[in-house]
């Protein structure tokens, strides 16, 4: 039977269970799993008979270091996701290419590393209240900042800007308040099909919607034309992925934006749909056969 790595971190939480589901469907069918860690040096990746990435989440502390990584693996043995979707995945530049493909996406105004930005022009020009700053390359909300468009906002913006942008590119988009309220959800697709879907709440008065900080999650479902335009558009995409997972917030009017498209390390949620660890451990067995 065959023999998968599920890639990890060195730094694996304890806490992190989301995923004993697929563990248990994977080992059902069969399959040897190992749990290597992606970036040990002694790990001789054509021992496998493929590489599953799921837990890799320190990755953003060395980009460089992941992406030759994954081409490495993935010359040795059958890497999920793909090397070239690896690469393209973990700089966020690719909501760039995911707008041209027809998803709406929300607004960013580019901020490249050692520029030299004045964001309150930004903010009047686009017409935002209040400001959001992400990492171009970065997970769990981390140097993230909200503001609002006031004296006091812009000097703790500038500072925040200014201790990072000398090192990496940011992103400024406007702070989206239904955030706080209705959250964001997040539609999942295992296998080149849809899964299941998910809604993340915060704790009040937070935006940050991962679960370690303390948000809540359950299950969603989406509007039967705009999951349609999602199927279309993962139907459209040019690479063969076996999970995905595609984030979605609500403007004012009701209408999704998508924040991010997760294809490296995404938790999956197994725990809403007691069927969707069978159905990726079904794809993924498929797929070494």
């Amino acid at each position: 039977m065959p023999h998968l790595a599920l890639v990890t971190c060195s730094n694996l939480p304890g806490w992190e269970k989301d995923d004993a589901p697929l563990h248990a469907a994977l080992e059902a069918r069969g399959v040897t799993l190992s749990h290597p860690v992606w970036n040990d040096p002694s790990v001789d990746w054509s021992s496998f008979d493929g590489a599953l990435i799921r837990t890799t989440w320190d990755y953003c502390e060395d980009r460089e270091g992941f992406v030759a990584w994954a081409e490495r693996a993935g010359e040795a043995t059958l890497l999920m996701n793909p090397a070239e979707v690896i690469k393209w995945n973990t700089h966020k530049s690719y909501l760039r290419d995911v707008e041209a493909m027809g998803l709406p996406v929300i607004p960013t105004f580019w901020m490249e590393r050692g520029g030299s930005y004045h964001l309150g022009q930004v903010m009047e020009d686009n017409g935002w209240e209040r400001g959001f700053i992400k990492p171009q390359i970065g997970a769990t909300a981390i140097h993230t900042l909200r503001f609002d468009a006031t004296e006091e906002g812009f000097i703790t913006a500038r500072k925040h800007v200014n201790g990072l942008i000398r090192h990496e590119g940011l992103m400024f988009q406007p702070y989206i308040e239904t955030v706080e309220t209705f959250g964001e959800v997040s539609a999942i697709f295992l296998g080149g099909a849809y899964s299941h879907a998910v809604r993340k709440v915060p704790v009040e008065g937070d935006y940050r919607v991962q679960d370690d900080h303390g948000a809540s999650d359950e299950p969603y479902t989406f509007e039967p034309e705009f999951l349609a335009k999602l199927e279309s558009f993962l139907e459209r995409f040019q690479h063969d992925v076996m999970y995905a997972r595609l984030d979605f917030l609500k403007d004012a009017d009701g209408s999704y934006m998508m924040t991010e498209l997760e294809l490296v390390e995404p938790s999956l949620f197994f725990r809403h749909d007691p069927a969707a660890a069978d159905r990726l451990a079904d794809a993924v067995l498929k797929r070494l056969s």
